[in-house]
C-alpha cells in the first residue's frame, strides 16, 4: 500500500533531522507541510523525527464504516446539543469575574467538543473523503452557520476529496436522506430517489 509522510506542526520540535535523510527533499518546505508529490513514501523522515512528529499515512484510505440512518441521526442530534454545551460555557468563562468558574467552563467547553467529535466519528465522519463528510461539508457551505465560516476553503475541500464509499458505476443499494426511502439502482441508472427525486448528495449508498 502506497504511503507517504505528514507532518504534525503542533508536535514538530524543529529538531529538522527529517531534513537530512528525505531523498527528495519533500520534508524541506516554506510552510513545514511536507510536500505529497516529491514524497516516495520510503518512512525515512518518519523513523528520523525524534519528536514522533511524521507519521505514514495511507495515500488511499478505506471506505468509511457504513453507518446506519438511525445511529447517524441519533449521533447528530447528541453531537449538536454538545456543540451547544460548548458554547454555552464558553459564554459563561467569557461573562464571569470568578477565575474558577471561567476555568471550570473553559474544561467544560473543552470536553463538550471532544465528544461531539467523538460523536461525529461514531456517526460515519471518521474519514474526510467519506461521503457523509464530504456532505456535511457541503451543507456547511451552502448554509453557513456563521458569517465567519470558511466557505472558500470549505470549496476547496469538495473540490480536492472525493467520496471513496460510494459506487463508481451508480450500481447499488442506496438510502434517501430526504424522504429515507431505500432503493436500488443498476449500471447506468440516474441516480434520483423514486420517491421524492432527490438526488446527488441526498442519496447515501449503503
Amino acid at each position: 500500500m502506497k504511503k507517504i509522510a505528514v507532518r504534525n506542526l503542533r508536535l514538530c520540535t524543529k529538531d529538522c533531522l527529517c531534513l537530512y535523510v528525505c531523498p527528495t527533499g519533500a520534508t524541506d518546505t516554506e510552510n513545514s507541510i511536507i510536500d505529497a508529490d516529491k514524497c516516495l513514501g520510503c518512512g525515512s523522515c518518519s523513523d528520523a523525527c525524534p519528536s514522533g512528529a511524521i507519521s505514514m499515512v495511507p495515500l488511499v484510505y478505506p471506505p468509511q464504516q457504513v453507518k446506519s440512518e438511525r445511529v447517524r441521526k441519533a449521533v447528530e442530534r447528541l453531537a449538536v446539543n454538545k456543540a451547544k454545551e460548548e458554547k454555552t460555557a464558553l459564554q459563561i468563562a467569557e461573562q464571569t469575574e470568578d477565575g474558577n468558574l471561567q476555568r471550570l467552563m473553559k474544561a467544560v467547553a473543552r470536553s463538550s467538543r471532544l465528544v461531539a467529535e467523538d460523536l461525529m466519528r461514531e456517526g460515519g465522519y471518521m474519514l474526510p473523503q467519506s461521503s457523509a463528510s464530504l456532505r456535511l461539508v457541503r451543507e456547511l457551505r451552502d448554509n453557513p452557520p456563521s458569517p465567519s465560516f470558511p466557505e472558500k476553503e470549505a470549496t476547496e475541500i469538495l473540490s480536492r476529496l472525493k467520496a471513496n464509499d460510494a459506487s463508481t458505476d451508480g450500481k447499488g443499494k442506496y438510502r434517501c436522506s430526504v424522504c429515507f426511502s431505500e432503493f436500488d439502482l443498476d449500471s447506468g441508472e440516474e441516480k434520483t430517489c423514486p420517491m421524492c427525486h432527490a438526488s446527488d448528495d441526498k442519496l447515501e449508498k449503503i
